[in-house]
């Protein structure tokens, strides 16, 4: 039973930060596209900003890890 809790807290840690870059990513990408449309040299900052929400992907994987691993 504990495994099988342990295993769901770290699907939700995954999961729910997943779908939060998403949401943030959906924003700040259809955002960028407009302003990449009137300004084509703010390509390189538009591809920074939709990058920053990843690292909650990687945080949440970190906390996946030490749920298991701990």
């Amino acid at each position: 039973m504990d495994q099988a809790i342990m295993a769901l807290a770290a699907a939700l840690a995954i999961s729910i930060t997943a779908m939060a870059t998403a949401m943030a990513q959906r924003a700040i990408g259809s955002a960028g596209v407009g302003a990449i449309a009137e300004k084509p040299e703010l390509i390189g900052s538009i591809i920074i900003l939709v990058a920053i929400p990843e690292t909650l992907v990687i945080l949440g994987f970190a906390v996946a890890a030490i749920i298991l691993l701990g």
